[in-house]
């Protein structure tokens, strides 16, 4: 039965029960008294009402008050115009109206199982729907190793992980059989401060690799320090000896020097929960594929898969280039470039019924840290994310090499002349693909502070301030400074007042030359300078605060200004065939 027409209310479904209110953007759920509407929802709409009421009475009578389409069919019955029926969300004689074009653009990339990335862009609705998809969350207690914070001040960092867990029905065959699951498949997504552009950095399960000591939280609220590891593969970093998340986390802290805010994780049944949610997701092969050991078949050039074809799709290793974990992880990014082309260009976030299913499937499919285990702390996440375009989404792969302690290599380490400056440009927030132009000239502005005549290394005076992590850190640079750079007039401050995320140079107009002297040897990028309006007064120094992205005296805080040209990449907004 259609969920606009009369009926039981147990035959309705509640997402066809989802209409667009014109006034706010937004889909709420307007359920007909007659089938039971939810008390949350009567509520809601008696209170609106009785407020649009109240604006009656004291407004004027040419300016009559506006209605929300479920609003409007009660009191048109009650009135005695025209049928409540006629009336009614999804009746005859209503123009359809088209989705606003901003609220396409709220959208979160969840990415899960052997990765699957979700666009989310509307408001989840009303309270019953609300609170089924909160139960659905569940959230892991990392401790310190994340952010509490739903939103960070600066870019933002979420780890997808993707496990081997066994769930659901139809899973015996995959993963290990009573494992917590290891991190098969691991994805850094960096999200820039300015919004316009992310990186997500696919990190390999057969990387030979430290793993750091971390700590733990029991189900009795105490806390265990699992001990580190020296020289194991990076996928063992989530599961074994009871390591958790917060321990991947750290992990990849470890390898990139860039620290996850908060995580996600799925296991192999989301992956078939959400494609089949979908619809199917279109991929397309060089060649025809069949593979005995992942039961994949697929014909050469474009198809749609979903559930367990989904699955095998990126699970298999021995369909494509070498058959290495390496290849595998180049067919994961094509799928989630189409998985999220799919969500932006269909009607997934205009159609209840799509969007209903979507939500619920993802919900179930998620665990999370405490700093977004929340529906709604979800949503303004994504809607945070969903503010950068598709096309300056890029997929990297960390470079890496055969294991040289290996005689037959069956692992890989990082190739630290490729990689670093990779990372670096992760840590230094600087986009691996062009943004708008709006955002080009902003840079550029600021980029132009470094630009011009530089001091002498003996005429530089500043004060360094530790306003990061690294204990002691203002005095190594100091001494850094007057041994190996020859700034003999710098000074450590010791500890800044309070913890700061990036490294800053405040100078005055009159130290512009000396300011571009030490950012060239500091590596600080255009951002860090901060230039006064007021000339600096006799032998009055600069101030240089040291943040979380100092790394070490000598080490160059900002990354290359373009991505190392030998590495493996690929855009979200471009189809690729598997081959």
């Amino acid at each position: 039965m259609d969920a606009q027409s009369r009926g039981r209310a147990d035959d309705i479904d509640p997402a066809d029960q989802w209409v667009l209110n014109p006034h706010t953007g937004n889909y709420e759920l307007r359920l007909d008294r007659s089938t039971g509407e939810s008390p949350a929802a009567a509520r809601t709409a008696t209170a609106e009402d009785s407020g649009r009421r109240g604006d009656a009475r004291t407004g004027s009578s040419e300016n009559p008050r506006r209605e929300v389409p479920g609003q409007r069919s009660r009191r048109s019955s009650q009135n005695g115009g025209r049928g409540a029926e006629a009336s009614a969300a999804g009746g005859a004689g209503r123009r359809k109206r088209k989705a606003p074009k901003a609220r396409r653009k709220k959208a979160l990339m969840w990415t899960g199982g052997v990765t699957a990335f979700l666009v989310i862009g509307t408001s989840l609705g009303a309270y019953l729907l609300y609170e089924r998809f909160n139960g659905n969350i569940d959230t892991v207690d990392i401790g310190d190793a994340g952010s509490k914070n739903v939103i960070v001040d600066g870019p933002m960092n979420i780890l997808i992980i993707g496990t081997d867990k066994r769930t659901g029905k139809g899973n015996d065959g995959y993963g290990d059989k009573d494992s917590a699951g290891h991190a098969e498949t691991t994805i850094l997504l960096h999200v820039s401060e300015d919004r316009t552009n992310a990186t997500a950095l696919s990190i390999p399960r057969d990387l030979w690799t430290d793993i750091p000591d971390c700590e733990t939280k029991q189900p009795d609220g105490s806390t265990k320090v699992i001990p580190g590891i020296s020289g194991e593969r990076f996928n063992v970093s989530l599961g074994q000896e009871g390591r958790d998340p917060g321990c991947t986390m750290q992990t990849v802290e470890a390898i990139t020097g860039v620290k996850p805010d908060h995580f996600m994780m799925v296991d192999f049944n989301a992956v078939k929960e959400l494609t089949t949610a979908v619809d199917g997701v279109e991929v397309c092969m060089a060649k025809a594929v069949d593979d005995p050991k992942s039961h994949l078949k697929l014909p050469e050039g474009k198809s749609k898969v979903a559930g367990e074809q989904a699955l095998a799709l990126l699970r298999t290793r021995h369909s494509f280039g070498n058959e290495s974990d390496l290849d595998r992880i180049k067919v994961q990014q094509q799928f989630l470039g189409s998985m999220i082309r799919e969500m932006k260009s269909n009607d997934t976030l205009t159609n209840p019924t799509k969007l209903f299913k979507l939500a619920d499937a993802a919900t179930k499919s998620l665990t999370v840290d405490q700093g977004i285990g929340s529906a709604n702390k979800l949503m303004t996440l994504a809607q945070e994310i969903g503010k950068v375009n598709t096309k300056n989404i890029t997929f990297v792969t960390v470079p890496v090499k055969d294991n040289p302690a290996e005689p037959t290599p069956i692992t890989v380490v990082v190739d630290e002349p490729r990689a670093e400056p990779l990372f670096a440009m992760v840590r230094s927030d600087t986009s691996l693909t062009e943004v708008k132009q709006k955002e080009k000239a902003a840079k550029s502005a600021q980029a132009a502070l470094l630009k011009g005549p530089k001091a002498e290394p003996a005429d530089v005076r500043v004060d360094v301030l530790n306003g990061g992590e690294i204990a002691g850190a203002a005095g190594a640079t100091v001494t850094w400074l007057q041994n190996q750079r020859g700034v003999l007039k710098s000074t450590n401050k010791a500890n800044a007042p309070e913890k700061i995320k990036k490294t800053t140079l405040e100078y005055a107009p009159n130290q512009a030359d000396q300011a571009r002297a030490l950012a060239e040897m500091m590596g600080l990028p255009a951002t860090a300078m901060k230039q006064g309006t007021a000339d600096a007064e006799g032998l009055e120094a600069m101030v240089l605060t040291l943040g979380a992205d100092f790394k070490g005296a000598g080490i160059p805080i900002t990354g290359p200004a373009k991505a190392p040209e030998n590495i493996q990449r690929a855009s979200a907004d471009k189809a690729v065939c598997a081959q």
